[in-house]
């Protein structure tokens, strides 16, 4: 049956450009794992894994096993990195699907060491083994390597294949904290190769340090200790380019100019109008009357609320397109609708296509946009969009 006319189009095409935009941008000196994680930002991992394969990725990260297990099915040759850690009791599911994960706790390589000897396996898991740079989240300090470097023996069920952390302030433009990173990584690496062990991968940085020309540094890092680079880059995949502050005070690095002309949105949130209605001045709009008409107005009823994704806070301050116009939000999003004011776009009616994110005509609304509106970050934008709206491709 047709469905609520709620739904995003995920430009697969769009998604294949982009990641061959930036594997050439990151060639020669590294190759690219796509994060794909959290339902691909929002997008839908159905649509995006396939994408993205197409587009040439052999690296797919995500967050969690479960996860791990759905983008298997979806592409069965990929190596998949579970960058959430493995939790008890997960390990045979992990070996079973062929997923590689990051560990920085003894008791996660113990849960693989005990997946491999109960399935019987042959050769040894790969792992990536995350070290804390000064973030303070997940990782290993790097003084207190010793102990997880000791279960890569040559005879241990496990092989250190990567080394990785996040580089949590890439878009800052002076990259003073990502070189401080770096520097800690570094002593952290000549750690790991004095105590006999030698990793194939350096696995660092997003799409921030991708585009501010980071990955010539990384690539230089690993060089220096016999690795190959892997960059991570998430949001730049999707068609958006992080912002970087301070701004740049002068010329911006060429990798960034040229992603501004080449990356393109892979995502457009719609609706329709479901009716409209004139209302008098005085009029209350929405739940508590949050907003009073001061004259008489146009208002348009929209198929989308806080249940799909459409943030609360942006009632009474934000706007959507209808018929290539901005159409102010009126009153208290609700749960599964909102409503505009129309009153100077003429002709609107029911079953007029509404864009939520996106572009109609000449005007646009970006994730940034939204972001701002509501008080927070694009990757919480998209990721916050609905279950329940559908995802198409086109």
């Amino acid at each position: 049956m047709p469905m609520r006319p709620c739904w995003v189009e995920i430009h697969t095409r769009a998604l294949e450009d982009n990641f061959r935009f930036l594997s050439t941008l990151a060639a020669p000196h590294a190759e690219l794992l796509a994060i794909v994680k959290a339902n691909a930002y929002g997008h839908s991992l159905e649509l995006c894994v396939p994408a993205v394969a197409r587009a040439g990725a052999q690296w797919l990260g995500v967050t969690s096993t479960e996860e791990g297990v759905a983008a298997r099915a979806l592409c069965p040759d990929a190596r998949i990195l579970v960058i959430g850690g493995v939790f008890p009791g997960q390990g045979e599911a992990l070996l079973r699907h062929g997923l590689t994960a990051v560990a920085w706790e003894l008791s996660q390589l113990d849960e693989l060491g005990h997946a491999f000897v109960a399935s019987a396996g042959t050769g040894a898991i790969p792992v990536h083994l995350e070290i804390d740079t000064g973030m303070s989240r997940q990782g290993v300090a790097p003084d207190q390597l010793a102990p997880l470097l000791a279960r890569f023996t040559p005879g241990s069920p496990l092989r250190l294949e990567a080394v990785m952390t996040h580089l949590f302030a890439a878009d800052e433009a002076d990259g003073a904290v990502t070189e401080a990173q770096l520097h800690r990584l570094d002593e952290a690496l000549g750690r790991i190769s004095a105590a006999g062990v030698y990793p194939e991968w350096l696995n660092v940085g997003n799409s921030a340090a991708l585009l501010a020309g980071v990955g010539v540094r990384i690539a230089a890092l690993a060089a220096r200790h016999g690795m190959k680079t892997l960059l991570r880059p998430g949001l730049a995949l999707y068609g958006l380019i992080p912002q970087y502050a301070p701004a740049f005070e002068q010329t911006e690095p060429a990798s960034l100019l040229s992603a501004r002309a080449q990356l393109q949105p892979v995502l457009q949130w719609k609706s329709r109008v479901v009716g409209v209605r004139s209302v008098p001045a005085g009029a209350v709009v929405g739940y508590n009357g949050s907003f009073v008409a001061t004259e008489p107005m146009q208002l348009a009823l929209v198929a989308a609320g806080y249940a799909d994704g459409l943030d609360r806070r942006l009632g009474n301050r934000f706007y959507l397109l209808v018929r290539g116009e901005r159409a102010p939000l009126v009153g208290r999003i609700s749960m599964d609708q909102a409503v505009v004011d129309v009153t100077g776009i003429p002709g609107v009616q029911a079953g007029d296509e509404v864009v939520i994110l996106g572009a109609q005509g000449s005007e646009s609304i970006t994730a940034f946009d939204h972001a701002e509106a509501a008080a927070t970050i694009p990757w919480e934008v998209f990721t916050r969009i609905g279950q329940r709206v559908q995802r198409v491709a086109v």
